[in-house]
């Protein structure tokens, strides 16, 4: 089945904006720079990398795969990296050319970026491949369907289920909650949480009030720190 990519507009050349969105796939003060403080700083990693022999992350919101790269790059600086799994959702998947020059943006990414550039051909549904030596498990489509395909290997599943391991930590990166309330739905998060180890952390760039309810309702310990760049706040969380 055939896939749909984003309408984009470039902001300041590299900066790519969603029109269907009206928002923007990263800051404008510094892509990795945010990822680095929101999502690695917020689920305190690399440091819980060091302490397991298999590490699950797991994503709503693909986009440009800056998250993905920028964990990747964490983790393949360690000595002993653990067997690493990163499961990401996508509605709209950008073409290759649209990947590539998002990527440019970030030129210390530049060799993780084009492996991953090399492997993209999204298709409908699931799809694993390997990047950099981690498994990237790729779900292209509505995020509240096709979680409903994974299956924890804790618990029994059928052939047609995807299994992965336990997730020890979430990026929630979908587009504003005021522009894309379905990646912040009260019943997705409650499945992200069932697919979560105990003790598992999340964290996102928003704290709208809304959002943080929905967290708190499916399972999680909420708490508000500094955003990035000037926005006052994030939000931080572990499963309770």
């Amino acid at each position: 089945m055939s896939t749909n990519p984003p309408e984009l507009q470039w902001l300041d050349g590299d900066v790519p904006k969603a029109l269907g969105f009206e928002d923007t796939y990263f800051s404008k003060a510094g892509g990795l720079a945010e990822t680095r403080h929101v999502f690695l700083a917020g689920n305190r990693l690399p440091d819980r990398f060091e302490t397991t022999t298999a590490f699950t992350i797991a994503e709503f919101g693909f986009g440009t795969g800056l998250n993905f790269l920028t964990a990747i790059a964490a983790w393949r600086a360690l000595e002993n990296p653990p067997e690493l799994t990163f499961v990401s959702f996508e509605l709209f998947p950008m073409t290759p050319d649209q990947l590539a020059k998002a990527l440019s943006a970030f030129p210390e990414l530049g060799d993780l970026a084009n492996e991953l550039i090399d492997y993209w051909q999204p298709c409908a549904g699931w799809s694993q491949f390997r990047v950099a030596g981690a498994n990237l498990v790729l779900g292209v489509g509505d995020a509240r369907e096709l979680i409903k395909d994974l299956k924890p290997e804790t618990q029994a599943a059928d052939t047609s289920s995807i299994v992965i391991p336990l997730v020890d930590a979430w990026f929630l990166d979908g587009f504003s909650p005021a522009r894309n309330p379905e990646l912040w739905d009260a019943d997705l998060l409650r499945s992200a949480a069932d697919l979560t180890a105990p003790e598992g952390t999340l964290a996102t760039y928003t704290a709208a009030g809304w959002v943080r309810r929905n967290l708190q309702a499916a399972g999680f310990l909420i708490e508000k720190t500094s955003g990035f760049a000037g926005k006052r706040e994030m939000v931080i969380g572990r499963k309770a």
